[in-house]
């Protein structure tokens, strides 16, 4: 490991030998632990945090233990949307990166996997992904990452906008997948955290129409706040008619969502599910085989935090604003059960703070 040289090259500044870590233990208890600072290995970098987003898979492992087949049978660090500066880097990594304000990307898969080698590095089996069990997350104050996925900054983006390009590389890659354009009308069920960047990153790809469905009231004016075109109240009466779209995503988990969605989608049209809810659910199959409709999921990303920092930076996309509380990391508990009011759209935790 490099000794790193605090930003404007004055005396050498070593990390602490240890550092404060907040610590699922088991559902709803948590506990701000002492632990040891990382190490980086020889391809990466230490990075002081100094933001992490908090996301509904935080919250399904602090209240259930387990999210899906993901069991937090031993003590877990939560929290894998995050950034911070770069202060000490490992032997085969530029030191002249210390210093360096980053957003990190939070996977590290296996180079030599049949899923990296073609581009869908997201899909690596074997990946070891931040706050999922086996690997600690960034609800601390210190966290090492591959160099690569310490993807830099411009000093135009805030430290919490830097957490938040994980969540925003979810929208991009969703948009992706459903192939958002210029003159599309798309139909986005939920309006949490994924709905509302889904709205942005529509805008800034020249969608014509964004239509978002939410159950809360609440939601559907952040969603008209953030740039939607048109609201629905999905249980409304009579229910809303929604005329085709040339796509469809979910970001609500909900199974009725899905199926009026895709009722809604032109023949060739794309569904995209990207919201976490039941494993399985029925769907109009004879629906999706006349109109031939696409439709697909999306499980994280790939190569998606250049085109985050260029909308961010750009002015296209306001991270920042969807910042709706920030707490310190002996309250990552209160940040966690903050998620349950519909006015909150982000919680951030702090590390720098007590």
């Amino acid at each position: 490991m490099s000794t790193p040289t605090a930003r404007g090259g004055t005396l050498p500044v070593a990390p602490p030998a240890s550092m404060r870590a907040s610590v699922l233990i088991r559902p709803e208890h948590i506990e701000t632990q002492n632990r040891p600072v990382p190490v980086p290995r020889s391809d990466e970098v230490l990075v002081r945090v100094s933001a992490v987003g908090v996301c509904g898979s935080d919250v399904h492992f602090y209240r259930d233990g387990h999210l899906g087949d993901w069991k937090a049978s031993d003590p877990l660090v939560l929290g894998h949307e995050s950034g911070g500066t770069i202060v000490a880097v490992g032997d085969a990594t530029d030191p002249g990166r210390v210093g360096e304000r980053g957003s990190i990307e939070p996977q590290h898969p296996s180079p030599s996997s049949p899923e990296t080698l073609r581009g869908d590095y997201n899909l690596d089996p074997h990946m070891r992904f931040y706050a999922v069990p086996g690997t600690d997350g960034a609800f601390r104050e210190y966290v090492t990452i591959q160099s690569h996925f310490a993807h830099r900054i411009p000093d135009s983006v805030s430290d919490h906008a830097a957490a938040l390009m994980e969540p925003l590389s979810v929208a991009i890659a969703t948009a992706r997948k459903a192939c958002f354009s210029p003159g599309a009308r798309v139909l986005i069920a939920g309006s949490g955290p994924i709905g509302i960047a889904l709205v942005q990153v529509a805008r800034a790809f020249g969608v014509t129409e964004v239509i978002v469905s939410d159950l809360a009231p609440e939601r559907r004016q952040t969603a008209l706040r953030f740039g939607a075109h048109v609201v629905l109240d999905p249980r409304a009466t009579p229910p809303p008619e929604v005329s085709t779209v040339d796509a469809f995503v979910d970001a609500s988990g909900a199974d009725s969502a899905v199926r009026e969605g895709i009722t809604a989608v032109r023949p060739g049209g794309r569904v995209v599910l990207v919201g976490m809810g039941l494993s399985e659910m029925p769907l109009p199959i004879t629906i999706i085989q006349n109109r031939e409709l696409i439709v697909t999921g999306v499980f994280r990303y790939a190569n998606t935090w250049p085109t985050a920092i260029a909308l961010v930076a750009g002015g296209h996309v306001d991270l920042d604003a969807m910042v709706t509380a920030t707490f310190g990391l002996s309250e990552v508990a209160r940040a966690l059960e903050s998620t349950a009011d519909p006015s909150t759209i982000k919680a951030i935790v702090e590390p720098t703070r007590p």
